[in-house]
């Protein structure tokens, strides 16, 4: 069995990075028939029980029980994922409500590795929804040192701008792997304070560019955002990019 590839979603804060995993994730499920697992890496604020808001906590699967054991066995991580009905071989895997640091027995760098190697195992791609906090969190740097593509979330805003212009100076460890991260701009809200052009200009090269869509806020209130949406413009860049993310390396 091939090892499944590990796709690391990072960017500047509220640049959309939960929502773009997750739609790139169900993209790349529906168009391309493959096993495919999302991991939220978001301890502090965490995801699952945003994804899946209507949902009894205890009923839920938590990153934090394969990561509390010895070892991670790929049958935990199975028990842990949150599934949805009518689509197999689709899982997500993050914290549940009420859960932080507190939670679980502290993890080393040797463990999230194993969690990886499990979870590549199990599913064709791996879509990690990393924090833009990378030092403050083991999981979302080992997936940026691990995985076969990076890609760089901004939001056409003052604020992700002024987040890369602070932060990526600080990124000289070629852990990071700057120069292999493919940049894109993401419109997560309506009100977005600079043309997207301008912000092109200020990250340089970008690569791929997302378009805000009510019809994905409505998902997120309505916890669907698994879902395909009834914002074709939207489903169609994203199914363009999936394209290009699992062509990457095949030629």
């Amino acid at each position: 069995m091939a090892e499944g590839k590990i796709i690391a979603v990072w960017g500047s804060p509220h640049s959309g990075k939960t929502t773009f995993a997750t739609k790139l994730a169900t993209a790349i499920y529906s168009s391309f028939e493959s096993t495919v697992i999302t991991l939220y890496t978001d301890l502090e604020t965490p995801v699952i029980p945003v994804l899946f808001p209507f949902e009894k906590s205890e009923d839920l699967g938590s990153l934090g029980y394969p990561l509390s054991k010895t070892e991670v066995e790929q049958g935990d991580i199975i028990r842990s994922l949150v599934t949805v009905k009518n689509m197999q071989n689709f899982g997500f895997l993050g914290y549940r409500a009420g859960e932080n640091k507190y939670s679980y027995p502290k993890f080393g760098r040797a463990k999230a590795e194993e969690l990886f190697e499990g979870l590549c195992r199990l599913a064709d791609y791996v879509i990690v929804d990393c924090t833009s906090n990378l030092d403050g969190n083991l999981l979302a740097q080992t997936a940026i040192e691990k995985a076969d593509q990076i890609l760089r979330l901004s939001s056409p805003d003052l604020q992700s701008i002024s987040f890369y212009l602070s932060q990526l100076p600080c990124m000289s460890d070629s852990k990071y792997r700057l120069d292999e991260h493919i940049q894109g701009v993401n419109t997560p809200n309506a009100d977005v304070f600079m043309p997207i052009e301008e912000a092109k200009a200020q990250l340089g090269e970008v690569s791929f560019t997302v378009p805000f869509s009510l019809s994905v806020k409505e998902q997120m209130q309505k916890g669907t955002l698994y879902e395909k949406t009834s914002d074709k413009r939207f489903d169609g860049r994203m199914r363009e990019i999936a394209g290009q993310v699992v062509a990457y390396g095949t030629d």
